[in-house]
């Protein structure tokens, strides 16, 4: 299994909100991300589905209320 094809399977989560948005990052920010963001992402896809979730519920709450 090639790199982009395992970040594929690891977006699959058991979230059906995680799915899309990782997936969704993975087809079109990805592929124009530098090698500092695709690392990130990487170690983001390692964080259990409960703390990826409220990592990115936090971040959008703070973005919200600015």
């Amino acid at each position: 299994m090639d790199g982009l094809a395992r970040l594929q399977w690891q977006c699959r989560r058991g979230m059906l909100e995680l799915d899309l948005l990782l997936e969704g990052y993975l087809e079109t920010r990805y592929p124009v991300a530098g090698e500092a963001e695709k690392a990130g992402f990487a170690e983001l896809l390692k964080l259990e589905d409960g703390e990826l979730l409220a990592l990115m519920l936090s971040n959008w709450s703070v973005k919200d209320s600015e």
